[in-house]
């Protein structure tokens, strides 16, 4: 009944809040430069005015701000996110289209960057007097330091140019005819490297944030009281120290999860996935303006997903949270 009653109190702020974030694009979008109908009219060699009339007509462009606004928070309503101007494609299709291999991308990062940060500064807590402990640190702070697309072209110079280990670009191999489990073989394989450039970044943050959560909970009374009653450290380590200091490493991973969807766009266009982060990109280049208000809102909406998944699973971890909630 509780977590019930969490839910829907997060449901009720997440509309509201999505309502906020579709206005606010739709009015963004229009104070950005550039006009998506003479773009069309000069790809199709005819960029007179009344062409370009034509096109702006076709598209709603020549209604007012206040009209264009209402047809589209009404589309939304109904999901209908209108048509891309460039392709003539409904625009959800387009998104769902691309959002499993994003969704593949950012999770497979997600789970890889938490999981080995969560590992690695477990160590470098442990470790924390020894060279090893500092080592770790310092990987820790090259990779936070390093900027991701320098890590995205050295990782395919290296891993796929020098060596050819791994494939550079796509979600699989074109023309290649796999099926079943060799397919899956295929994708995976494809998924190493912009998976891995994407997770090192946001494993240095977990890494620094969970050595400094680790030991600052070794120093509480719970802990020395059971070196006191002679637990093994390996068992205070897991049970008192770790489980204690992941609350406000749940929090971050809440937090970051969605910013790995924005993360997603330079990851997808060096490594040619085929996402909704390479999607935009070349939606803004081509000023589709449906297509990335679209896009935009399935991110807002990623984002308010993973909050939510991580309101519950911190009430889950710390019981204070579900009672202050009810």
């Amino acid at each position: 009944m509780v977590y019930a009653r969490l839910i829907l109190m997060r449901l009720f702020k997440a509309v509201i809040v999505l309502f906020l974030i579709v206005i606010f694009n739709f009015l963004l979008i229009q104070l950005a430069p550039g006009d998506p109908a003479a773009i069309l009219a000069g790809e199709a060699g005819a960029a007179d005015q009344e062409f370009l009339n034509q096109l702006r007509e076709r598209f709603g462009l020549d209604q007012p701000m206040y009209v264009q606004l209402w047809h589209y928070v009404s589309g939304i309503a109904m999901l209908d996110f209108g048509y891309s101007y460039r392709l003539g494609v409904p625009v959800f299709d387009l998104i769902m289209d691309r959002l499993p291999a994003t969704l593949l991308l950012t999770g497979t990062a997600f789970v890889l960057s938490l999981v080995l940060g969560i590992v690695a500064g477990s160590m470098a807590a442990a470790r924390v007097k020894k060279p090893s402990g500092s080592i770790i640190m310092a990987l820790a702070l090259v990779f936070y330091a390093t900027p991701l697309f320098w890590v995205a072209l050295m990782s395919v110079v290296v891993f796929s140019v020098y060596l050819g280990w791994l494939p550079a670009y796509g979600l699989y191999t074109v023309g290649a005819g796999h099926t079943g489990f060799a397919l899956v073989l295929d994708v995976a394989k494809h998924l190493v490297l912009p998976a891995t450039t994407l997770a090192l970044f946001f494993m240095a943050i977990y890494t620094r944030m969970t050595r400094t959560s680790m030991l600052d909970a070794a120093q509480q009374d719970y802990v020395k009281t059971a070196r006191a009653k002679g637990l093994k450290p390996s068992i205070i380590q897991r049970r008192h120290v770790l489980r204690n200091a992941l609350l406000p490493i749940i929090t971050l991973a809440g937090l970051q999860a969605g910013q790995m969807v924005g993360g997603a766009i330079l990851t997808e266009t060096v490594f040619a996935w085929p996402g909704i982060g390479r999607l935009m990109f070349e939606a803004l280049q081509q000023r589709d303006y449906n297509l990335l208000l679209g896009i935009f809102f399935f991110s807002a909406a990623l984002v308010i997903v993973f909050n939510i998944i991580t309101d519950l699973v911190y009430s889950l971890a710390d019981p204070r949270i579900k009672k202050g909630a009810a």
